[in-house]
């Protein structure tokens, strides 16, 4: 069950981006997410519910390095009858620059049946250094912490998926690319993105006007064919994650909005 995580931040993987060359905490100018919001998914394999997300910005203001910071957290879990076969409850999460959109913290602590992973990933953007702790699985304590060289205003999940909210697509035509870089599980990665236009989507919350967008993946024995993942945000200053659908060749897995609150502005791209 380890791709169900991988599903249900998918939106995550798709925003984790930096502009290359881009200078640690330049502040980015943006107004589409306030401290408090809360978004649900539910997690979809072809008709059936397989599990179901939450994303949660804490209300209240942090500081981290000195640095005004968002709390975001994310929580997976598999429901219904798939949770007796293989039990998947994941707790992702990091502290966020309010102003550069670049994180400071990140951590996870994942479940997924017998497999278990405790991380703490640390970012000294003054130095462009990345340091990396994952806990032991028989006793729990950290081990020795793996020391990355990072580029400039490199982001993680969280980071990445907040900053994909702030771009404006109304500039792009339909086909442009643009290459996203990030870290992850201890990897630098790059990812194109193609802008698919606008669209109309139906999701668990109600249907909406929406932005359409498909990372380009290389051919391999998981997707099937171009346009193997496509994923959706909202037309509106909001920007929200409404959908993300995988065709695999075992199947479709999609992860939709189901529900929101507290967002900064009102939903203006609900059609009903």
């Amino acid at each position: 069950m380890k791709r169900f995580i991988y599903f249900s931040a998918l939106f995550l993987l798709c925003g984790s981006f930096i502009t290359k060359d881009e200078p640690s905490y330049i502040p980015i100018d943006y107004d589409n997410f306030q401290r408090g919001e809360r978004l649900e998914f539910k997690v979809n394999f072809g008709i059936f519910s397989i599990g179901e997300a939450e994303m949660v910005i804490d209300p209240k203001s942090y500081k981290v390095n000195h640095r005004p910071c968002y709390k975001i957290d994310v929580y997976g879990r598999t429901s219904g009858m798939v949770d007796w076969v293989a039990n998947v409850d994941d707790h992702w999460g990091a502290y966020v620059d309010s102003a550069a959109l670049i994180p400071h913290i990140s951590y996870r602590k994942i479940r997924e049946g017998n497999y278990k992973k405790d991380e703490v990933v640390r970012f000294d953007h003054r130095v462009n250094l990345i340091e990396a702790k994952v806990a032991d699985k028989k006793t729990g304590k950290f081990k020795e912490p793996k020391v990355y060289v990072a580029p400039d205003g490199v982001r993680d999940m969280m980071a990445g998926a907040m900053y994909l909210r702030t771009v404006d697509f109304s500039k792009m035509k339909v086909g442009d690319k643009f290459m996203i870089n990030g870290f992850f599980e201890d990897s630098f990665y790059d990812l194109e993105l193609i802008y698919r236009g606008r669209d109309k989507v139906k999701t668990k919350a109600g249907k909406f006007n929406a932005i359409k967008l498909a990372p380009v993946i290389p051919e391999n024995e998981l997707f099937d064919g171009e346009d193997s993942i496509v994923a959706w945000v909202t037309d509106d200053k909001n920007k929200l994650p409404l959908k993300i659908q995988a065709k695999m060749f075992i199947g479709n897995v999609s992860v939709e909005l189901s529900d929101y609150t507290q967002t900064k502005h009102p939903v203006t791209s609900k059609i009903k």
